[in-house]
């Protein structure tokens, strides 16, 4: 089925909403999946792995940095997705790059890591050059690896399958790289990988943009179904007002 950029985005937020995130990041987990469904990189295929257990987050202890230096970080995801702990990562290594010109930030235990792309982008935008990468898979493993150049509009996408093995610390973990001084893109592509230009990103945009979201009727269902739940609360404490007055 097809569906407008602001119904889905509506949906969205409301089933992150029902979910148990917070005002803000909500709002920034709806803009995540948008975003990569709006730029052709399957931001609805990845949600649909998360959906569930997206609920699962409100359980676990938040993200906490558990080293830091001047130009460095390593931060404990506690197993959540990055839908609702990644934004503030890359804050992060947005934030001492300014300060020392390039500046890396390690993830552990962090699921649905292609969200990122959007927060990266965010980053190129205002003027940072910023890359991520991660591998996923235990018998096949792939690398994959964003990266934009500061005052870009788009970013690039690189996915190839890994000669070596995933080993412990590698699984569920991210590393982010933002840089004031250095263009991150430069050796992004190589013969082996899937690679996305920023222009063939753009291209998917101008296409989702003139012809809508093609959307799974179960996937559509089970958003809205997750969503119902910040409605019925909504109505709830509707009428509380309402017989308080």
């Amino acid at each position: 089925m097809n569906i407008s950029m602001n119904e889905l985005k509506a949906s969205l937020k409301r089933c992150f909403e029902a979910s148990g995130y917070f005002v803000g990041n909500y709002e920034d987990a709806a803009s995540m999946v948008l975003w990569l469904e709006k730029h052709g990189l399957n931001g609805l295929n990845e949600l649909k792995h998360a959906l569930p257990y997206v609920g699962d987050d409100f359980d676990k202890p938040l993200s906490n940095v558990i080293y830091e230096d001047s130009t460095s970080a390593i931060i404990d995801a506690h197993h959540r997705s990055a839908l609702n702990c990644i934004a503030a990562a890359v804050d992060l290594a947005h934030a001492k790059a300014l300060e020392s010109g390039i500046a890396t930030v390690t993830v552990h235990n962090c699921h649905n890591r292609m969200f990122i792309l959007k927060a990266l982008t965010d980053r190129g935008r205002a003027g940072i050059s910023a890359a991520a990468y991660w591998k996923n898979g235990s018998t096949t493993v792939t690398e994959h690896t964003a990266a934009i150049r500061s005052g870009q509009r788009y970013p690039s996408y690189s996915e190839a399958v890994a000669n070596l093995s995933n080993n412990d610390d590698d699984k569920q973990a991210l590393t982010i790289i933002c840089s004031s001084r250095v263009d991150l893109t430069s050796s992004l592509q190589n013969a082996n990988s899937t690679f996305i230009s920023p222009k063939q990103v753009e291209k998917n945009k101008e296409h989702t943009v003139e012809y809508g979201v093609e959307i799974d009727e179960d996937v559509w269902a089970e958003i809205n179904r997750i969503g119902t739940g910040v409605l019925v609360e909504n109505t709830e404490r509707s009428r509380q007002d309402a017989g308080g007055r």
